[in-house]
């Protein structure tokens, strides 16, 4: 089983900072893309950050360039998201996503983290 956990998330005053970080656990081979998803209430799920294995290839929403900074460390598995300059908008659950692969298998999966609450506001 592979699992994704992650942290970091609370209340913030608009201005602040947070940074988030998830782990993956299990019996697995690979992974490949780590990145953070947000949903905010009565919204569809979309892509904040996404980074590629060699770290050296990164996506981010339009919305958030240049306030959030995805990073990794392969030998921790783990994926960071550090949010400066937090707006209200930005109050959603934050979700975490891998694509890894198991061992046994040759396909990759895409795999979720149950979300943590970032809550913006004064």
């Amino acid at each position: 089983q592979v699992q994704l956990v992650e942290s970091g998330g609370g209340l913030v005053q608009p201005g602040g900072s947070l940074r988030l970080s998830c782990v993956a656990s299990g019996r697995f081979f690979s992974i490949n893309a780590m990145g953070w998803y947000r949903q905010a209430p009565g919204k569809q799920r979309e892509l904040v950050a996404r980074i590629m294995r060699s770290g050296d290839s990164t996506d981010y929403a339009d919305s958030v360039k240049g306030r959030f900074t995805i990073s990794r460390d392969n030998a921790k598995n783990t994926v960071y998201l550090q949010m400066n300059s937090l707006k209200p908008e930005d109050t959603a659950v934050y979700y975490c996503n891998a694509v890894i692969r198991i061992w046994g298998s040759n396909s990759w999966g895409d795999y979720w983290g149950q979300g943590t609450q970032v809550t913006v506001s004064s």
